[in-house]
């Protein structure tokens, strides 16, 4: 399969929340419609420059998602990348959907200016983080959250 990736557009609704429905099953977790509709809405609308999203497009049509976030960083005077969401529909997997749409992550941060990338996933997220290991750097940090 040949996989392309571009900006997500308005026409991508149906096909986009599908995919980010499989993603949030994977992370055993659901968001309300209104939730998909405001996200959807801030990756392709202009009142939010600071997010940006992507698709994986095959010869059927969108298999992939990257969601990325820029914000401003204290250490640093250019934004910085953060890269929220990335998923592929598990009957894409192995055709380098994954890989291309980080290429097009990076690409994206470079073109913007922006001082670095980074990410998080879960420990047992096996697939993603063979993945993960070859086109980035694993760090030391740990995540915290507020109960």
């Amino acid at each position: 399969m040949t996989v392309r990736v571009r900006a997500i557009a308005p026409p991508d609704r149906a096909a986009w929340g599908r995919l980010w429905e499989g993603y949030l099953a994977f992370y055993e977790t659901t968001r309300p419609a209104s939730q998909f509709d405001l996200h959807f809405a801030r990756l392709t609308g202009t009142e939010h420059p600071e997010w940006h999203g992507l698709v994986a497009e095959g010869s059927d049509g969108p298999v992939g998602l990257a969601h990325v976030l820029l914000h401003p960083h204290g250490w640093q005077a250019r934004d910085t990348a953060y890269l929220q969401d990335l998923y592929v529909d598990p009957d894409a997997r192995g055709a380098g959907a994954g890989r291309v749409l980080m290429e097009a992550v990076y690409d994206l941060a470079d073109r913007v200016g922006a001082e670095g990338v980074y990410w998080t996933t879960q420990h047992f997220n096996a697939e993603a983080r063979a993945l993960y290991d070859k086109v980035g750097t694993l760090t030391p940090f740990v995540k915290y959250a507020r109960d």
